[in-house]
């Protein structure tokens, strides 16, 4: 994943992300799909947009909070999918319903499947920035996760046919914290 968390004058507006799923899930995701030459960009708007219909039901995998308390968006207005050879690549704006003003230390986002049998991750620091005004006053932290071998044993217990445990993904996913300063008054 990447992810672009946007705004501007200390207040973030929403997130640019840009996933890339792996060839096995892009290859089901074109079954039976008509992908010659004449239909494949429309095959892929098709498809974007029911990905796009299905994740909305579970907040686009995207969890943003201050403190412990859930920030809303709005819904998904179009998305696009590209290939980058083997892979299906999705790209997405997701708006906060309204503007939230950045804090010292208590935004972080998440994003994650909850019941933690999709892997989603960003492969560095460096795939989570910030828009160029908020660059100026903020950082992030991409904390990994650290379950505990009691959870970690748990998880790998499950049966392959075992319900989903939608706590679980939470326990396997990175965390994005910020860290905003109040912007010095300007000369």
């Amino acid at each position: 994943m990447k992810t672009t968390i946007e705004g501007e004058q200390g207040m973030i507006t929403g997130f640019k992300m840009v996933w890339s799923f792996d060839a096995m899930t892009s290859a089901y995701m074109l079954d039976g799909e008509d992908m010659s030459p004449d239909n494949a960009q429309a095959t892929l708007q098709k498809v974007a947009a029911s990905v796009l219909e299905n994740m909305k039901y579970e907040h686009y995998f995207t969890y943003f909070y201050d403190g412990d308390t859930p920030i809303k968006y709005k819904v998904v207005e179009s998305g696009t999918l590209s290939r980058d050879r083997a892979k299906l690549v999705l790209q997405f704006e997701l708006p906060l319903s309204k503007p939230k003003p950045v804090t010292r230390d208590s935004l972080r986002l998440l994003i994650f499947e909850p019941s933690y049998y999709v892997d989603m991750a960003w492969k560095s620091s460096s795939d989570v920035v910030l828009s160029p005004d908020l660059a100026r006053q903020c950082k992030v932290d991409v904390i990994a996760p650290n379950p505990t071998p009691e959870q970690m044993s748990y998880a790998m217990s499950l049966p392959a046919d075992a319900d989903p445990d939608n706590a679980l993904g939470q326990l396997f996913t990175q965390t994005v914290k910020l860290h905003c300063a109040g912007l010095p008054a300007a000369p």
